[in-house]
Parts: C-alpha cells; structure tokens; sequence
C-alpha cells in the first residue's frame, strides 16, 4: 500500500528520545521545547501525533436500534454518571496539542512553511470538539495550552452555538490551509486535505441543523446552508469519487482491502499489519455487530418499493428468501444464509445457518460488510490482524448530506439534485433511481425515503444513534423490540443433523418461546430498553470534572 511510509512516520513517535550534543540545560529522555520546534520536520510530527485521536473501528450501532450484541446500558437506558469520561479527557488531551502546535507555529521564524500543520491543528482541534458536542452538548472552548494556574481552567461551558460556530470556523479556517489531495505527495497519502475539512464541516453544520431544526430552532436553516454549501465544494472539488473498482460488488470491496486509498476515502483511520492492525473482522465474525429485522426490512426491493408495497418481495418462510430481489446492498452487508460467504471465517459442515447461533444475543442474522476474504488473517485474526483501513469520511456521505441538507432546507428537492446525490450513490449498485415522481406515484414520503437511503448506505458504519438524536426520533426508535429471523413455520425450525447430532440450536424449545406472535425471534424486549426524551439526548459530564469546575453544570436530567 501506498501509505506505508505515512503510517510509520505516525507511529514512529512512539519510539523517539530527545537528544541533545550541547550543554545539559535539558533532560536526554525527552524532547522538550527548548530543543524542538525548530523545523518543518518538527511540526510534521508533532501533527502526527494528532492522527492517534481518530476513531477506529466500532460498534456503535448497538447503541440504537439496527444492530445487536448483548443488552447495553445505552440502548436500555441504564447508563450513570461517572467519575471520569476517556471520551472527555482524551479529547482534551489533543486539544491540549493542536493549540500548541497553532501557538508555536505561528510565532515560528518559519510560519510560511507551517500553513499545513496549522491547518491539521485546527482540523484536529474541531475534530476533538464536535467529537465531544455530539454526546455532550456545549463545552468549555479552550484555545491556548493553559498553565496550571491559569483561571480558564474553571471556565464555564460556552453556549451551543458558540460551540458549534467555533467547531466549523476551526474547520473553515483549516481548509484555506490545507492542500488537495491530489497534491499530496506519495508518502503523505492520508493527511488530513481541504476535503477533509469541509466534509467534517458539513457533516457538523447537517448534524445542527437538523438537530435544531426537529426542536424548532430559528437558527436551523443557516447551519443547513453551510451543509450544502461545504458539501457542494467537495462535489465540485473533482477530488473524490464513488469506488467502482470492482464492479456490481464495490460497495462490499469498498470495505475491506480494495477500498484502501481509493477515490472515495476522504479521511481514514490508517492501518497497517506488523505497524498497527486492528481486529474489527474478528469482532463482526464473533457476531458483536449483528444486524436486526428492522434493518432488514428497510432494504427496498428491486423496483424501488418498500417490502410492504413490493410484489417482488418474497417473505421470510423460506431460509434467505427475504434476500431475494431486494437493494444489492442488502447482500453486501448480510450474510445469505446457505452461501459461500460464511466459510470466510467458519468452515462448518453445514453452512445454512448463522455464526453463533448459540448466543442469546443471536438475532439469526450476520454482518458480511467489513469481513475480510484474506486467509491468513482470518486464519489467526488476533496474531496476524488486518491492515485496511476504517473510513471515517467518505464521499458517499458527503452526496447523503448534500441530498438530506437541501430538502430539509427547502422542504423540496428537485429532480437534478437527487440525479448528482443519491443516485450516484444507487447507480453503483444497479439501483432504480429516486425520483419526485416515483414517490408521488407510489405514496411515498421524499423524507423517509432520503432517511433510508442514509441508513442503508452507511449501515453498521457507527451513525445511527447520532441519527436518530438530531432526527429527534431515539424515543420512538430505540425502545422497542430487537427482533431477528423468523424461526416459527420455517426451515430455521427443522433439525439439521450432523455426523447424528441437531446441530440446529432453533429448535430448542427455549428460542422458540422467545418468538412473537409471527415466529420472529425477539432478543430484547421493549420493556428492557429505554429512552428518556428529558434526559438521553445528551450524555453526563464526568462528575469529577465538575467536581473541579462547578462552572461547568451537569446536563439535564442527570
């Protein structure tokens, strides 16, 4: 991969010493400011060190309502104030750092030089902010590397628009600094670039507009604008394009080794076997992101119609036959049952039936995007690991965010913008395209149907609870059941004998008690989850934080 260089010049901080050939007046252990901050090659690092805060691999859809493990404190609304809040801490940890970097660059006798490490700063420095304001709402917006005696450390926290406004300024002010990608040189391939930048910035501005739109806010419409209009720049960049490098089955290699550096990635989470490799593959073929019935059945059918308006739709009383004739997606993010996709991980003598059915947190359905088809890897997933990388921005939101923006904006969106967003985003998969008249003619509701669109293009990618909060749509969303396939009336309730044993856990008495009225397996009932409108839009402060700022106040209902 052509990134190799970048990533070990990331990691290779991990090692460094300081060293010193003059008079003792610094420690040799460490590199300090009296012997750093000299060069080019000096800023360049210490913006690497920025790349460390960048999320990795998760499973946060488990927090919401379309993907399943086990029952968590989120989704059933059980979580507690803690003490202490790594998501808090560590980000201003690197806020700590992106302002001195923009300090010492900017007083440096070389500052002409350092315009890109401003830039990264300052993309880091909004990055680390709205990473924070989406679970906590407003917080203390520190801009210089404070002393330990310094009185902003018991500032209070700024508003919700001083918050936001600032993130998107960092952002704004980051991109006039920062080169294209197409600039980059070869070992420089994935730093953070103008695209990055205003990508982040219209996924902010979507994220606040329709939050403060779904709750009446006045101010609603002119962060939608700045989403437009900072998607709309990527779109005209020229830089980025959807990846179509291996065929009708893009979407799926996007994912996983194929899509690394490809034409679509716009700011990724770099990894690299014997450097740094991640073990997500293990985590998905473990079942820890299984996906559920109510994100099955969002997947429309071939002609464009939802499962209870399609004539295509084949039902559930066959094994994989809701599969059948729906959006390619569907097939690229579940495992079919009975297909050859399931021998990339475990090569059982039956392969008809889910990974782990086993586990009580089994919804019957398995995730096949993010899981790996090298054989090494996934022969010994937790020594080898695997090196592609975890998309954090990527040019098929941005088509999502200009769609979602402008129809939230205008109530309406044309033909000619739903030509160069959404259905780029349908044509890669063989799709039919959305239209104003295929919804009209059919009774269907423009905003639910860009709704699913986002939902089925970045499913399992982490979004979905962020969703659903600015949607204002959690309390009705996540308490309810989690169901998975239908066992009851279905070959899923036969026997499956192998080498004389029912290797066919579903027809124990114990999953089919566990069925609705249907004979779809529940998992988690709704009377096991919860969401409090008054209280779980935002997450607690860490009390030890206002323990030592009472400035800065605890959210609403904790």
């Amino acid at each position: 991969m052509n990134h190799t260089y970048f990533k070990a010049c990331i990691f290779s901080i991990l090692l460094l010493t300081g060293c010193n050939k003059g008079l003792d007046l610094v420690p040799k252990d460490a590199i300090s400011d009296a012997t750093f901050w000299k060069t080019t090659a000096d800023f360049k690092l210490a913006a690497n060190n920025l790349y460390f805060s960048l999320e990795g691999f998760n499973t946060w859809d488990t927090y919401a309502d379309l993907a399943y493990d086990v029952p968590n404190s989120v989704s059933n609304g059980t979580y507690q104030t803690t003490e202490s809040d790594s998501r808090w801490t560590n980000a201003y940890i690197y806020i700590r750092r992106c302002n001195k970097i923009i300090a010492k660059a900017t007083e440096a006798p070389i500052a002409s030089e350092l315009t890109q490490f401003i830039g990264e700063a300052k993309f880091f420095r909004a990055y680390n902010y709205w990473m924070m304001y989406k679970l906590f709402g407003e917080v203390p917006i520190i801009t210089h590397e404070l002393d330990i005696d310094d009185e902003e450390l018991y500032s209070a926290r700024a508003t919700r628009k001083e918050t936001v406004d600032f993130i998107l300024k960092d952002l704004e002010e980051a991109a006039t600094n920062l080169p294209e990608r197409s600039t980059l040189s070869s070992g420089d391939v994935g730093r953070i670039t103008k695209g990055a930048a205003n990508t982040l910035r219209a996924r902010v501005a979507l994220f606040e507009g329709t939050w403060g739109k779904s709750r009446g806010d006045a101010n609603a419409n002119a962060y939608l604008d700045v989403a437009i209009n900072a998607a709309t720049t990527v779109m005209n960049s020229g830089q980025y394009s959807l990846y179509t490098g291996e065929g009708a089955q893009s979407y799926r290699y996007f994912f996983i080794d194929e899509g690394d550096d490809a034409s679509e990635a716009i700011l990724d989470r770099r990894y690299q076997v014997n450097i740094s490799n991640q073990t997500f593959p293990s985590t998905v073929g473990e079942g820890h992101l299984l996906p559920t019935k109510k994100l099955a059945d969002m997947y429309l059918c071939a002609d464009g119609l939802p499962i209870t308006e399609s004539p295509l739709f084949k039902g559930y009383n066959q094994t994989g036959s809701e599969f059948e004739d729906r959006d390619p997606r569907m097939t690229m993010t579940f495992v079919v049952p009975g297909t050859g996709a399931m021998q990339l991980w475990y090569p059982e003598p039956v392969a008809s039936w889910p990974f782990y059915p086993q586990r009580n947190a089994n919804t019957g359905y398995t995730t096949f995007k993010f899981l790996s088809e090298d054989p090494a890897s996934n022969a010994s997933p937790f020594t080898l690991g695997y090196g592609y990388d975890r998309h954090i921005l990527r040019y098929g939101e941005v088509l999502l965010i200009y769609a979602e923006a402008t129809f939230e904006k205008n109530g309406t969106i044309s033909d000619d913008d739903l030509n160069k967003s959404i259905n780029l985003i349908r044509q890669r998969v063989n799709m039919i395209e959305l239209t104003n008249g295929f919804v009209n003619a059919n009774g269907l509701d423009m905003r639910e149907e860009l709704r699913r669109e986002r939902t089925i293009e970045l499913a399992l990618e982490g979004f979905r609870y962020d969703d659903l909060r600015r949607w204002k749509t959690a309390e009705y969303e996540i308490p309810t059941d989690v169901k998975g396939i239908k066992i009851v009336g279905t070959p899923w309730a036969n026997p499956i004998v192998v080498e004389g044993q029912d290797r066919n856990p579903y027809t124990d008495a114990s999953w089919q008690n566990r069925t609705d009225a249907n004979g779809f397996i529940i998992v988690e009932s709704a009377s096991g989850r919860s969401f409090n409108p008054e209280k779980h839009y935002l997450m607690p402060l860490p009390t030890k934080e206002i323990l030592i700022n009472p400035a800065l106040k605890q959210n609403p209902g904790w």
